[in-house]
Protein backbone atom coordinates (compact mmCIF):
# COMPACT_ATOMS: atom_id res chain seq x y z
CA UNK A 1 0.00 0.00 0.00
CA UNK A 2 1.42 3.27 -1.37
CA UNK A 3 2.52 5.81 1.79
CA UNK A 4 2.06 8.48 -1.08
CA UNK A 5 -1.71 8.98 -2.46
CA UNK A 6 -4.20 11.62 -3.48
CA UNK A 7 -7.55 10.06 -1.65
CA UNK A 8 -9.92 13.02 -2.73
CA UNK A 9 -14.03 13.29 -3.16
CA UNK A 10 -16.59 15.93 -4.34
CA UNK A 11 -19.25 16.99 -3.02
CA UNK A 12 -21.26 19.17 -5.44
CA UNK A 13 -23.73 21.72 -4.59
CA UNK A 14 -25.52 22.48 -8.02
CA UNK A 15 -28.94 21.13 -7.88
CA UNK A 16 -28.53 20.32 -4.32
CA UNK A 17 -31.25 21.91 -2.67
CA UNK A 18 -31.20 20.66 1.31
CA UNK A 19 -28.81 23.89 1.98
CA UNK A 20 -31.54 26.43 1.91
CA UNK A 21 -33.48 24.60 4.68
CA UNK A 22 -30.45 24.28 7.10
CA UNK A 23 -29.83 26.95 9.89
CA UNK A 24 -25.93 27.50 10.40
CA UNK A 25 -25.95 25.10 13.15
CA UNK A 26 -27.60 22.28 10.93
CA UNK A 27 -25.13 22.64 8.73
CA UNK A 28 -22.12 22.39 10.84
CA UNK A 29 -23.67 19.36 12.44
CA UNK A 30 -23.85 17.77 9.37
CA UNK A 31 -21.15 18.69 7.69
CA UNK A 32 -18.99 17.62 10.84
CA UNK A 33 -19.88 14.27 10.47
CA UNK A 34 -19.52 14.23 6.74
CA UNK A 35 -16.06 15.25 7.29
CA UNK A 36 -15.52 12.95 10.00
CA UNK A 37 -16.70 10.02 7.80
CA UNK A 38 -15.08 10.66 5.29
CA UNK A 39 -11.38 11.51 7.10
CA UNK A 40 -12.08 7.93 8.64
CA UNK A 41 -12.68 6.30 5.44
CA UNK A 42 -9.62 7.80 4.58
CA UNK A 43 -10.42 10.52 2.57
CA UNK A 44 -7.32 13.50 2.53
CA UNK A 45 -8.77 16.05 0.47
CA UNK A 46 -12.27 17.30 -0.35
CA UNK A 47 -13.06 18.93 -3.27
CA UNK A 48 -16.11 21.17 -2.87
CA UNK A 49 -17.83 23.26 -5.19
CA UNK A 50 -18.14 26.93 -4.39
CA UNK A 51 -19.03 28.34 -7.53
CA UNK A 52 -21.98 26.53 -9.08
CA UNK A 53 -23.34 29.51 -11.47
CA UNK A 54 -21.15 32.57 -11.03
CA UNK A 55 -22.25 33.11 -7.63
CA UNK A 56 -20.90 31.86 -3.86
CA UNK A 57 -20.89 29.54 -1.32
CA UNK A 58 -18.88 32.60 0.65
CA UNK A 59 -18.56 35.28 1.38
CA UNK A 60 -17.94 37.93 -2.07
CA UNK A 61 -17.70 41.01 -3.14
CA UNK A 62 -17.34 40.25 -6.54
CA UNK A 63 -20.71 37.62 -6.55
CA UNK A 64 -24.13 36.74 -4.82
CA UNK A 65 -24.72 34.14 -2.84
CA UNK A 66 -26.38 31.19 -4.53
CA UNK A 67 -29.54 29.99 -4.54
CA UNK A 68 -28.74 26.29 -4.06
CA UNK A 69 -27.11 27.80 -0.55
CA UNK A 70 -30.00 29.78 0.92
CA UNK A 71 -32.94 29.34 -1.62
CA UNK A 72 -33.04 32.43 -3.89
CA UNK A 73 -29.59 33.84 -5.25
CA UNK A 74 -28.51 37.27 -3.85
CA UNK A 75 -29.75 36.71 -0.23
CA UNK A 76 -27.61 36.06 2.69
CA UNK A 77 -27.51 32.81 4.63
CA UNK A 78 -28.25 33.68 8.40
CA UNK A 79 -25.74 35.62 9.70
CA UNK A 80 -23.83 35.77 6.79
CA UNK A 81 -22.17 32.31 7.33
CA UNK A 82 -19.67 31.73 5.28
CA UNK A 83 -19.31 28.26 4.68
CA UNK A 84 -16.28 27.77 2.74
CA UNK A 85 -14.47 29.17 5.57
CA UNK A 86 -15.94 26.64 7.85
CA UNK A 87 -15.60 23.72 6.04
CA UNK A 88 -11.59 24.78 5.40
CA UNK A 89 -11.40 25.02 8.84
CA UNK A 90 -12.85 21.62 9.40
CA UNK A 91 -10.88 20.10 6.91
CA UNK A 92 -7.30 21.22 7.91
CA UNK A 93 -8.25 20.33 11.88
CA UNK A 94 -8.47 16.82 9.95
CA UNK A 95 -5.31 17.46 8.30
CA UNK A 96 -7.79 17.15 5.39
CA UNK A 97 -7.16 19.35 1.96
CA UNK A 98 -10.04 21.68 0.98
CA UNK A 99 -9.80 22.60 -2.85
CA UNK A 100 -12.09 25.40 -3.81
CA UNK A 101 -14.35 24.23 -7.07
CA UNK A 102 -15.31 26.33 -9.80
CA UNK A 103 -17.23 26.47 -13.02
CA UNK A 104 -15.71 29.17 -15.04
CA UNK A 105 -18.24 29.83 -17.49
CA UNK A 106 -21.46 28.94 -16.45
CA UNK A 107 -23.99 31.32 -15.11
CA UNK A 108 -27.21 29.85 -15.26
CA UNK A 109 -27.97 26.49 -15.48
CA UNK A 110 -31.16 24.73 -16.54
CA UNK A 111 -32.84 27.59 -17.65
CA UNK A 112 -32.13 29.87 -14.86
CA UNK A 113 -32.92 32.88 -16.00
CA UNK A 114 -33.52 34.86 -12.74
CA UNK A 115 -30.45 36.58 -11.27
CA UNK A 116 -29.59 38.69 -8.28
CA UNK A 117 -29.36 42.53 -8.92
CA UNK A 118 -25.41 42.68 -8.10
CA UNK A 119 -24.75 39.42 -10.84
CA UNK A 120 -22.39 40.58 -12.85
CA UNK A 121 -25.20 39.38 -15.91
CA UNK A 122 -27.22 42.79 -15.38
CA UNK A 123 -24.06 44.92 -15.85
CA UNK A 124 -22.63 43.41 -18.40
CA UNK A 125 -25.25 41.15 -20.20
CA UNK A 126 -23.41 41.39 -23.98
CA UNK A 127 -20.53 38.93 -22.14
CA UNK A 128 -23.34 36.12 -21.65
CA UNK A 129 -24.15 33.67 -24.65
CA UNK A 130 -27.21 31.73 -24.30
CA UNK A 131 -26.98 27.98 -25.12
CA UNK A 132 -28.92 24.19 -24.73
CA UNK A 133 -31.20 26.46 -22.43
CA UNK A 134 -28.03 27.81 -20.45
CA UNK A 135 -26.50 31.16 -19.73
CA UNK A 136 -23.06 31.37 -20.13
CA UNK A 137 -20.00 33.73 -19.98
CA UNK A 138 -18.32 33.92 -23.89
CA UNK A 139 -14.93 32.51 -24.08
CA UNK A 140 -14.13 34.31 -26.60
CA UNK A 141 -14.20 37.80 -24.84
CA UNK A 142 -11.30 38.71 -22.96
CA UNK A 143 -12.98 40.47 -20.41
CA UNK A 144 -14.42 37.11 -19.03
CA UNK A 145 -11.47 35.93 -18.44
CA UNK A 146 -10.00 38.76 -16.34
CA UNK A 147 -13.34 38.61 -14.44
CA UNK A 148 -13.03 35.04 -13.69
CA UNK A 149 -9.19 35.63 -12.86
CA UNK A 150 -10.36 38.25 -10.74
CA UNK A 151 -12.54 35.66 -8.70
CA UNK A 152 -10.33 33.56 -8.07
CA UNK A 153 -8.08 35.88 -6.87
CA UNK A 154 -10.22 37.10 -4.50
CA UNK A 155 -10.64 33.15 -3.00
CA UNK A 156 -7.01 32.48 -3.03
CA UNK A 157 -5.78 35.82 -1.16
CA UNK A 158 -8.49 36.09 1.70
CA UNK A 159 -9.03 31.78 1.93
CA UNK A 160 -6.50 29.46 3.20
CA UNK A 161 -7.55 27.45 0.41
CA UNK A 162 -5.01 24.13 -0.74
CA UNK A 163 -6.11 24.42 -4.62
CA UNK A 164 -8.38 25.66 -6.86
CA UNK A 165 -10.44 23.06 -8.88
CA UNK A 166 -12.20 23.00 -11.90
CA UNK A 167 -13.88 20.31 -13.47
CA UNK A 168 -14.78 19.12 -17.20
CA UNK A 169 -17.41 22.28 -18.46
CA UNK A 170 -15.45 24.97 -20.48
CA UNK A 171 -16.90 25.31 -24.07
CA UNK A 172 -20.32 23.55 -23.40
CA UNK A 173 -21.45 20.40 -24.24
CA UNK A 174 -22.73 20.15 -27.51
CA UNK A 175 -26.37 20.16 -28.05
CA UNK A 176 -27.86 18.08 -30.85
CA UNK A 177 -28.54 20.50 -34.06
CA UNK A 178 -27.70 24.00 -31.88
CA UNK A 179 -24.59 25.74 -32.75
CA UNK A 180 -22.87 27.49 -30.11
CA UNK A 181 -23.48 31.16 -30.70
CA UNK A 182 -20.09 33.10 -30.45
CA UNK A 183 -20.65 35.05 -34.14
CA UNK A 184 -19.88 37.91 -32.52
CA UNK A 185 -17.21 37.42 -30.79
CA UNK A 186 -15.69 35.59 -33.33
CA UNK A 187 -15.79 38.28 -35.51
CA UNK A 188 -14.61 41.22 -33.33
CA UNK A 189 -11.68 38.60 -31.81
CA UNK A 190 -11.13 36.09 -34.08
CA UNK A 191 -10.76 37.14 -37.14
CA UNK A 192 -8.35 39.85 -36.99
CA UNK A 193 -6.35 37.42 -35.20
CA UNK A 194 -5.88 35.93 -38.67
CA UNK A 195 -8.81 32.87 -37.74
CA UNK A 196 -11.18 31.65 -40.07
CA UNK A 197 -14.31 29.84 -40.06
CA UNK A 198 -12.00 26.66 -40.55
CA UNK A 199 -10.04 27.64 -37.93
CA UNK A 200 -12.37 28.46 -35.37
CA UNK A 201 -12.33 25.55 -33.52
CA UNK A 202 -9.13 26.75 -32.93
CA UNK A 203 -9.78 29.64 -31.91
CA UNK A 204 -11.89 28.77 -29.41
CA UNK A 205 -9.20 26.08 -28.26
CA UNK A 206 -6.48 29.15 -27.65
CA UNK A 207 -9.75 31.20 -25.72
CA UNK A 208 -9.63 28.49 -23.41
CA UNK A 209 -5.59 28.13 -22.84
CA UNK A 210 -5.28 31.23 -22.75
CA UNK A 211 -7.44 30.91 -19.49
CA UNK A 212 -5.93 28.28 -17.96
CA UNK A 213 -2.37 30.11 -18.16
CA UNK A 214 -3.77 33.37 -16.75
CA UNK A 215 -5.71 31.35 -14.09
CA UNK A 216 -2.38 29.50 -13.12
CA UNK A 217 -0.23 32.91 -12.85
CA UNK A 218 -2.78 34.65 -11.03
CA UNK A 219 -2.85 31.90 -8.35
CA UNK A 220 1.01 31.27 -8.15
CA UNK A 221 1.52 35.41 -8.02
CA UNK A 222 -1.09 35.87 -4.81
CA UNK A 223 0.25 32.23 -3.29
CA UNK A 224 2.49 30.14 -4.84
CA UNK A 225 1.49 26.99 -3.08
CA UNK A 226 -1.77 26.62 -4.03
CA UNK A 227 -2.41 24.32 -6.57
CA UNK A 228 -4.80 24.39 -9.98
CA UNK A 229 -6.54 21.18 -10.51
CA UNK A 230 -8.45 20.43 -13.99
CA UNK A 231 -10.95 17.26 -13.89
CA UNK A 232 -11.26 16.83 -17.50
CA UNK A 233 -14.09 14.35 -19.59
CA UNK A 234 -12.70 11.13 -19.72
CA UNK A 235 -11.63 11.03 -23.28
CA UNK A 236 -9.11 13.30 -24.72
CA UNK A 237 -9.35 12.30 -28.07
CA UNK A 238 -10.23 9.43 -30.07
CA UNK A 239 -8.10 7.36 -32.24
CA UNK A 240 -10.02 7.82 -35.33
CA UNK A 241 -10.05 11.80 -34.83
CA UNK A 242 -6.29 12.18 -34.60
CA UNK A 243 -3.96 12.41 -37.74
CA UNK A 244 -1.26 10.30 -36.15
CA UNK A 245 -3.27 7.92 -34.18
CA UNK A 246 -2.46 9.07 -30.39
CA UNK A 247 -6.27 9.19 -29.28
CA UNK A 248 -7.43 6.53 -27.16
CA UNK A 249 -9.32 3.69 -28.66
CA UNK A 250 -12.40 4.64 -27.80
CA UNK A 251 -15.62 6.41 -29.88
CA UNK A 252 -17.19 9.02 -27.31
CA UNK A 253 -17.09 12.34 -26.85
CA UNK A 254 -13.66 14.54 -26.99
CA UNK A 255 -12.29 17.05 -24.69
CA UNK A 256 -10.12 18.28 -27.58
CA UNK A 257 -12.85 18.49 -30.43
CA UNK A 258 -16.09 19.20 -28.64
CA UNK A 259 -15.10 21.29 -25.25
CA UNK A 260 -12.05 22.70 -27.16
CA UNK A 261 -9.64 21.83 -24.16
CA UNK A 262 -6.78 20.82 -24.69
CA UNK A 263 -6.19 19.15 -21.83
CA UNK A 264 -2.17 17.36 -22.75
CA UNK A 265 -1.46 20.95 -23.81
CA UNK A 266 -1.73 22.54 -20.26
CA UNK A 267 -0.21 19.68 -18.56
CA UNK A 268 2.74 20.07 -21.03
CA UNK A 269 3.48 23.42 -20.45
CA UNK A 270 2.66 23.61 -16.77
CA UNK A 271 -0.61 25.42 -16.46
CA UNK A 272 -2.13 22.94 -14.49
CA UNK A 273 -0.37 21.13 -11.12
CA UNK A 274 -2.81 17.95 -11.07
CA UNK A 275 -5.07 16.21 -13.43
CA UNK A 276 -8.15 14.13 -12.88
CA UNK A 277 -9.94 12.27 -15.99
CA UNK A 278 -12.94 11.49 -15.15
CA UNK A 279 -12.77 7.67 -16.10
CA UNK A 280 -16.24 6.74 -14.79
CA UNK A 281 -17.16 4.43 -17.37
CA UNK A 282 -16.32 0.31 -16.42
CA UNK A 283 -14.00 -2.20 -17.35
CA UNK A 284 -15.19 -3.70 -20.70
CA UNK A 285 -17.41 -0.50 -21.39
CA UNK A 286 -18.04 -0.57 -25.36
CA UNK A 287 -17.37 2.92 -26.36
CA UNK A 288 -15.10 3.69 -23.76
CA UNK A 289 -13.70 1.07 -21.77
CA UNK A 290 -11.94 1.89 -18.06
CA UNK A 291 -8.93 0.10 -18.84
CA UNK A 292 -8.33 1.07 -22.43
CA UNK A 293 -8.34 4.86 -20.52
CA UNK A 294 -6.59 4.47 -17.43
CA UNK A 295 -3.81 3.16 -19.42
CA UNK A 296 -3.67 5.99 -22.19
CA UNK A 297 -3.44 8.88 -19.51
CA UNK A 298 -1.42 7.33 -18.01
CA UNK A 299 1.02 6.84 -20.50
CA UNK A 300 0.17 10.35 -22.06
CA UNK A 301 -0.29 12.30 -19.44
CA UNK A 302 3.15 11.71 -17.38
CA UNK A 303 4.15 15.48 -16.27
CA UNK A 304 2.24 16.94 -13.32
CA UNK A 305 0.23 14.83 -10.94
CA UNK A 306 -2.16 12.64 -12.37
CA UNK A 307 -5.45 10.84 -10.09
CA UNK A 308 -8.17 8.84 -11.79
CA UNK A 309 -11.87 10.19 -11.24
CA UNK A 310 -13.64 7.17 -10.22
CA UNK A 311 -17.90 6.99 -10.50
CA UNK A 312 -18.66 4.79 -7.41
CA UNK A 313 -21.89 4.15 -8.08
CA UNK A 314 -21.13 2.14 -11.60
CA UNK A 315 -18.17 0.83 -10.44
CA UNK A 316 -19.61 -1.02 -7.35
CA UNK A 317 -22.70 -1.54 -9.42
CA UNK A 318 -20.59 -4.02 -11.67
CA UNK A 319 -18.39 -4.84 -8.32
CA UNK A 320 -15.67 -3.52 -9.91
CA UNK A 321 -13.33 -1.65 -7.15
CA UNK A 322 -10.87 -4.12 -6.83
CA UNK A 323 -9.92 -3.93 -10.41
CA UNK A 324 -10.00 0.09 -11.06
CA UNK A 325 -8.08 0.73 -7.67
CA UNK A 326 -5.51 -2.27 -8.86
CA UNK A 327 -4.64 -0.53 -11.70
CA UNK A 328 -4.25 2.96 -9.87
CA UNK A 329 -1.77 1.17 -7.74
CA UNK A 330 -0.02 -0.72 -10.78
CA UNK A 331 0.21 2.29 -13.28
CA UNK A 332 3.36 4.45 -12.72
CA UNK A 333 2.37 7.70 -13.37
CA UNK A 334 -0.88 7.32 -11.77
CA UNK A 335 -0.94 8.68 -8.09
CA UNK A 336 -4.47 8.45 -6.39
CA UNK A 337 -8.03 8.57 -7.04
CA UNK A 338 -11.53 10.60 -6.85
CA UNK A 339 -14.61 9.29 -6.02
CA UNK A 340 -17.65 10.92 -7.28
CA UNK A 341 -19.58 12.09 -5.65
CA UNK A 342 -18.86 11.97 -1.83
CA UNK A 343 -22.52 11.01 -1.03
CA UNK A 344 -21.98 7.78 -2.23
CA UNK A 345 -19.10 7.32 0.58
CA UNK A 346 -21.57 8.23 2.85
CA UNK A 347 -23.85 6.48 1.75
CA UNK A 348 -21.84 3.06 2.08
CA UNK A 349 -23.13 2.05 -0.94
CA UNK A 350 -22.87 -1.28 -1.61
CA UNK A 351 -19.95 -1.50 0.88
CA UNK A 352 -17.76 0.86 -0.26
CA UNK A 353 -17.02 2.54 2.69
CA UNK A 354 -16.25 -0.57 3.90
CA UNK A 355 -13.81 -1.58 1.43
CA UNK A 356 -11.77 1.59 1.62
CA UNK A 357 -11.67 1.83 5.81
CA UNK A 358 -10.57 -2.23 5.69
CA UNK A 359 -8.31 -2.76 2.81
CA UNK A 360 -7.56 0.32 0.04
CA UNK A 361 -7.64 3.11 3.01
CA UNK A 362 -6.31 0.38 5.84
CA UNK A 363 -3.32 3.08 6.52
CA UNK A 364 -3.15 6.89 6.60
CA UNK A 365 -1.74 8.10 3.13
CA UNK A 366 0.42 11.45 2.64
CA UNK A 367 -0.27 13.81 -0.59
CA UNK A 368 1.66 13.41 -3.20
CA UNK A 369 5.01 15.77 -2.89
CA UNK A 370 4.40 18.55 -5.70
CA UNK A 371 8.14 18.60 -6.13
CA UNK A 372 7.88 21.00 -9.68
CA UNK A 373 6.35 23.49 -7.28
CA UNK A 374 9.08 23.22 -4.70
CA UNK A 375 11.48 20.36 -3.46
CA UNK A 376 13.72 21.13 -0.83
CA UNK A 377 13.02 19.68 2.76
CA UNK A 378 11.95 21.93 5.51
CA UNK A 379 13.92 21.75 8.40
CA UNK A 380 14.05 18.59 11.18
CA UNK A 381 11.63 18.93 14.24
CA UNK A 382 13.34 20.19 17.39
CA UNK A 383 13.90 19.11 21.19
CA UNK A 384 11.55 15.72 21.15
CA UNK A 385 10.93 15.81 24.85
CA UNK A 386 8.29 13.69 26.21
CA UNK A 387 5.60 14.26 28.99
CA UNK A 388 4.20 11.71 31.44
CA UNK A 389 0.40 12.00 32.08
CA UNK A 390 -2.23 10.26 34.43
CA UNK A 391 -3.35 7.66 31.04
CA UNK A 392 0.06 7.86 29.27
CA UNK A 393 2.51 9.69 27.56
CA UNK A 394 3.02 12.63 25.19
CA UNK A 395 5.21 13.21 22.83
CA UNK A 396 6.13 17.14 22.15
CA UNK A 397 8.52 19.25 19.76
CA UNK A 398 9.86 22.44 18.24
CA UNK A 399 9.92 24.02 14.78
CA UNK A 400 11.39 26.92 13.41
CA UNK A 401 9.51 29.66 10.98
CA UNK A 402 6.15 27.78 11.21
CA UNK A 403 3.47 30.40 10.71
CA UNK A 404 3.22 31.56 6.90
CA UNK A 405 6.23 29.95 5.32
CA UNK A 406 4.76 27.52 3.03
CA UNK A 407 8.49 26.13 2.84
CA UNK A 408 7.96 25.80 6.53
CA UNK A 409 6.47 23.16 8.93
CA UNK A 410 3.09 22.90 8.36
CA UNK A 411 2.09 19.61 9.31
CA UNK A 412 3.85 16.18 10.75
CA UNK A 413 4.13 12.64 10.84
CA UNK A 414 4.94 10.52 13.98
CA UNK A 415 5.62 6.86 13.25
CA UNK A 416 6.06 4.01 15.40
CA UNK A 417 8.68 1.26 15.45
CA UNK A 418 8.92 -1.83 18.44
CA UNK A 419 12.07 -2.88 19.67
CA UNK A 420 14.04 -4.42 16.91
CA UNK A 421 11.70 -2.98 14.25
CA UNK A 422 13.72 -1.69 11.01
CA UNK A 423 12.83 2.04 11.00
CA UNK A 424 10.90 2.38 7.60
CA UNK A 425 9.50 5.75 7.16
CA UNK A 426 7.96 4.26 3.30
CA UNK A 427 5.20 1.50 4.86
CA UNK A 428 2.18 3.54 6.00
CA UNK A 429 1.43 1.24 8.52
CA UNK A 430 3.85 2.74 10.74
CA UNK A 431 2.01 6.20 11.01
CA UNK A 432 1.06 7.03 14.63
CA UNK A 433 -0.17 10.07 13.50
CA UNK A 434 -0.62 13.14 11.24
CA UNK A 435 -1.37 16.35 13.09
CA UNK A 436 -0.49 19.92 13.00
CA UNK A 437 0.14 20.09 16.38
CA UNK A 438 3.72 19.73 17.67
CA UNK A 439 2.07 17.28 20.19
CA UNK A 440 1.14 13.57 19.82
CA UNK A 441 -0.61 11.43 22.76
CA UNK A 442 0.52 7.94 23.12
CA UNK A 443 -1.78 5.61 24.97
CA UNK A 444 -0.62 3.37 27.34
CA UNK A 445 0.17 0.03 25.00
CA UNK A 446 -0.59 -2.27 28.59
CA UNK A 447 2.76 -4.17 27.34
CA UNK A 448 4.61 -3.15 30.66
CA UNK A 449 8.10 -1.78 29.82
CA UNK A 450 8.20 -2.29 26.14
CA UNK A 451 10.51 -0.22 24.25
CA UNK A 452 8.90 1.66 21.32
CA UNK A 453 10.89 4.00 18.96
CA UNK A 454 9.82 6.97 17.31
CA UNK A 455 10.42 9.19 14.58
CA UNK A 456 8.77 12.37 14.01
CA UNK A 457 8.68 14.52 11.10
CA UNK A 458 7.99 17.39 9.30
CA UNK A 459 6.12 17.91 6.60
CA UNK A 460 5.37 21.77 4.42
CA UNK A 461 2.45 23.19 1.86
CA UNK A 462 3.94 21.12 -0.90
CA UNK A 463 3.84 17.91 0.90
CA UNK A 464 7.93 17.45 1.06
CA UNK A 465 9.17 15.67 4.15
CA UNK A 466 11.71 16.65 6.26
CA UNK A 467 13.76 13.43 7.64
CA UNK A 468 13.27 12.21 11.16
CA UNK A 469 13.40 13.14 14.42
CA UNK A 470 13.83 9.88 16.91
CA UNK A 471 12.99 9.41 20.42
CA UNK A 472 13.02 5.78 22.24
CA UNK A 473 10.54 5.40 24.82
CA UNK A 474 8.68 2.73 27.43
CA UNK A 475 5.20 2.30 26.99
Amino acid sequence: MPKREFRGAWIQTIYQNEYKDMSPAQMKKDFIRKLDFLHASGINALIFQVRPEADAFYKSELEPWSRFYTGKQGVAPEGEFDLMQFLIDECHTRNMEFHAWLNPYRAGASGNMEFADSHIINQYPGRFVRYNNQILFDPGQPQNRRFICNVVKDIVSRYDVDAIHMDDYFYPYPASGESFPDNRSFERYGIPQGYTEATRGDWRRENVNKLIEELKNTIREVKPWVRFGISPFGIYRNKKSTPDGSGSETNGLQNYDDLYADVLHWIKQGWIDYNIPQLYWEIGHATADYTTLIKWWNENAKNGHLYIGQDVARTMKVDHLKEKMDYVRALPNIKGNCFWPANEILWNNRGIADSLKQHYHRYPALIPAYTGMHDDLPAKVLNVEVEKQSNGLSLHWNVKQRPGNPQAAYYFVVYCFAKGEKIDLNNPANILEITKETSCFLPSHNKGETPFRFVVTAVDRYHNESKGKRIKLKL
